[in-house]
């Protein structure tokens, strides 16, 4: 899951795909060997990384030739939910409501489901800041989870990273760079807790082994050993958690 940086944005322009005019963003990355394209499953915008900073142009043309895979990708987008009142996301995996409150103890905080009762999420102030509001509180909370997760696997391998940072990075749960800093999506926060304690565990098992030849995948099993069942959770319902509070000015 680690990821080369890239610089900002060269070229913001549309592509013309099915019919329709999707937001079409080019950078730049010294690293890159290649074109390389991807759909933002956050946003549907497509993403084009050029090798040289100087062929905008052939990063547009390379996109354009790959306009029926990016049709392709965009179907598979979910629509947004927004964070308002009465809308329902998952935290830990569990559905909650979000109910705006008028008086509270705190900003947000959740109720204790009672029989049969849906786990709610009260939000108190005023309604047009309960977007943010929700969104800070479960920054504050995956933070939390990953730190702990973190510490754990760290402690078992005999490492430590040299900080740990969330972001609403949409192409990776989580990464390691090559100053041992870790870094993972706020999302991870919507899922069942062993999928964040997995891509937690695959972030650590980095600062052993950068990379993921079969000595990094036995030091990922040693700390989770079911991993690949969470793997193949991730696969198949990762995507739709990005759909929640979707905010198209999201980082990569």
């Amino acid at each position: 899951m680690t990821k080369s940086p890239t610089s900002r944005a060269l070229h913001m322009d549309t592509l013309s795909v099915s019919g329709e005019q999707v937001p079409l963003v080019v950078r730049h990355n010294p690293r890159a060997r290649r074109f390389i394209v991807r759909v933002d499953m956050t946003t549907g915008a497509v993403h084009v990384t050029t090798p040289n900073k100087r062929n905008v142009k052939g990063a547009v043309a390379f996109a354009r030739g790959h306009a029926e895979w990016i049709a392709e990708q965009r179907r598979q987008v979910a629509p947004a939910e927004p964070f308002c009142d009465g809308a329902t996301l998952p935290v830990r995996g569990v559905h909650h409501v979000i109910r705006h409150v008028s008086c509270a103890r705190g900003a947000v905080f959740q109720s204790t489901p009672n029989g049969d009762s849906v786990a709610e999420l009260h939000v108190s102030g005023d309604a047009a800041f309960l977007p943010r509001r929700v969104t800070d509180w479960l920054k504050r909370e995956v933070k939390s989870d990953l730190n702990e997760s973190v510490l754990r696997h760290a402690t078992k391998l005999g490492v430590r990273p040299s900080r740990i940072t969330v972001r609403d990075q949409s192409s990776r749960w989580g990464s390691c760079s090559s100053t041992r800093a870790l870094s993972f999506s706020w999302r991870l926060i919507l899922a069942p807790s062993d999928v964040l304690d997995y891509v937690a565990a695959h972030e650590v098992a980095h600062l052993v082994h950068m990379n993921h030849e079969p000595e990094f995948w036995r030091v990922v099993s040693r700390l989770v050993p079911d991993y690949c069942a969470i793997m193949r959770w991730l696969e198949r319902e990762g995507p739709a958690l990005h759909k929640y509070g979707n905010d198209p000015f999201s980082e990569d």
